[in-house]
């Protein structure tokens, strides 16, 4: 298993089109789809029948969370089925099968979900279309370009990656197999902000002028205690190409869950707030707010080009300015509240905006919204999943395509950069260049070794590492 790890990072092939099988012949091979054929020849759910022709076959990478609750989401769209899951962590492995395999039965078709612990083993089956990746940030590109490679459309958690490079080679990849890329960015799919990009879109706040966007503090220095592995626990491969000697085994960073009876996580895990690990609220928080900030001015695929750290010559806040002139800042988006969300400022009007709240400067601005907002709805509803498996089904773009998540993460990433360089950064988004600055371009969260066997391929697709 380790040699066929070890071949299929370094010696991974681009998928020729007599390699590629047609959506038919993948259900003609699969055992679930054989089964579901033979059992069910079509699904009604909620009255909409559902030709096996037009089922989507997922498989789950990284059963955490946010890839139970992601689950939950995309059972609730039509036509969708799980046939594999995998993870490091074997309990987990089998928390997630006991749940897909009881969902299966209330549907009345087969009751199976292959488990897998090396990723690699699930996207070399031939009856899985596309697949959802919840891993930790420093897995998501590595996986999601063998995905791609192996044809699978992908469903990827946010931030797309943990550096700017992986994301960028993420998107080349992308593009280069054609596949459908949807970013787990589900505020784009949310009434609200969806709203709120409308108003701003169409200048109904005026020319705007500045943004507040309250995210969050960036990642701290790695300081847990170490602790025993559990058996359970592949934690050599959690860490897969992280290649830090500072980086141990804490529970807080591999939250346990337990089995007979059930216990979930007490917490996220906490990798996500460690430089050497995460890139703290920035990314984890920022890959949302920044997102919706992007979309509303228009700037998908560019985004800011100065990045300006707090404290830097008595900056109160983070400061990212955009070419045209519109300053945004790392700040509380309303008084009194300390929780993430957007204040647009523009000549006109202002609108803040954060989940389940929209409120703007003129109400009547608002008066067309039509569908009630329910606080908390964002991880378990599912219009973003629904939106992914359209767009499998029509071959068009989602609402969250990798380009834009390419962008937002850049933009994350760039945040810490200066903050941790603590002076100005400067970046140009066309050309993908930090334009003469060897220290940023030097900088881990632009590109890092990797730990061998592991290599990011289609680096040199569209940029050089080390321009």
């Amino acid at each position: 298993m380790k040699k066929k790890l070890k071949e299929n990072m370094l010696n991974k092939k681009l998928p020729s089109e007599s390699d590629k099988l047609s959506r038919r012949d993948f259900l003609s091979l699969s055992a679930l789809g054989l089964a579901s054929l033979t059992i069910l020849p079509s699904w009604k759910i909620d009255g909409v029948r559902v030709a096996p022709s037009d089922r989507v076959v997922l498989g789950f990478i990284g059963l955490g969370q946010q890839g139970c609750s992601d689950f939950v989401s995309f059972s609730q769209c039509p036509g969708v089925q799980v046939a594999a899951c995998c993870d490091v962590d074997s309990i987990k492995r089998e928390r997630f099968r006991r749940r897909v395999t009881a969902w299966q039965k209330k549907q009345g078709v087969a009751e199976r979900c292959d488990m897998y612990e090396f990723y690699q083993d699930l996207l070399d089956r031939h009856d899985i279309d596309a697949i959802e990746i919840a891993t930790p940030d420093h897995w998501h590109a590595l996986i999601a370009i063998d995905a791609c490679d192996a044809g699978k459309h992908v469903y990827c958690q946010k931030p797309l990656a943990y550096t700017i490079t992986e994301g960028l080679a993420v998107q080349a990849a992308a593009h280069h197999n054609g596949v459908v890329f949807q970013m787990g960015s589900q505020q784009r799919s949310s009434a609200e902000f969806q709203q709120a990009i409308k108003l701003v879109r169409s200048k109904a706040l005026g020319h705007i002028d500045k943004v507040y966007c309250r995210v969050g503090d960036p990642p701290k220095p790695f300081d847990l205690p170490e602790q025993p592995v559990p058996s359970n626990l592949n934690f050599n491969l959690w860490l897969g190409p992280l290649n830090n000697p500072k980086i141990h085994y804490n529970s807080d960073i591999c939250p346990v869950v337990k089995l007979d009876p059930e216990e979930d996580e007490k917490l996220w895990g906490a990798w996500r707030w460690y430089c050497e690990t995460g890139n703290g609220y920035p990314a984890d928080w920022g890959a949302h707010m920044y997102d919706i900030v992007q979309a509303a001015l228009g700037m998908d695929g560019l985004g800011p080009t100065q990045f300006i750290p707090k404290g830097y010559n008595g900056a109160e806040h983070d400061t990212m300015i955009y070419d045209n002139g519109i300053v945004m800042t790392e700040q509380p988006y309303r008084d009194g509240v300390d929780s993430q969300g957007i204040k647009f400022i523009g000549d006109k009007e202002w609108l803040q905006v954060t989940r389940g709240f929209i409120k703007c400067s003129n109400p009547k601005l608002l008066e067309e919204k039509n569908e009630k907002i329910e606080k908390g709805q964002y991880e378990v509803s599912s219009p973003h999943m629904q939106n992914f498996i359209d767009a499998i089904r029509e071959n068009k773009e989602p609402i969250a395509p990798v380009d834009y998540g390419t962008s937002t993460n850049t933009l994350c990433c760039l945040t810490n950069i200066a903050r941790e360089l603590k002076r100005p950064v400067h970046w140009n988004p066309a050309l993908l260049s930090f334009e003469g600055d060897k220290e940023a371009a030097a900088h881990r969260l632009y590109w890092y070794e990797y730990r061998r066997p592991y290599k990011l391929r289609y680096v040199d697709f569209r940029f050089n590492k080390k321009a």
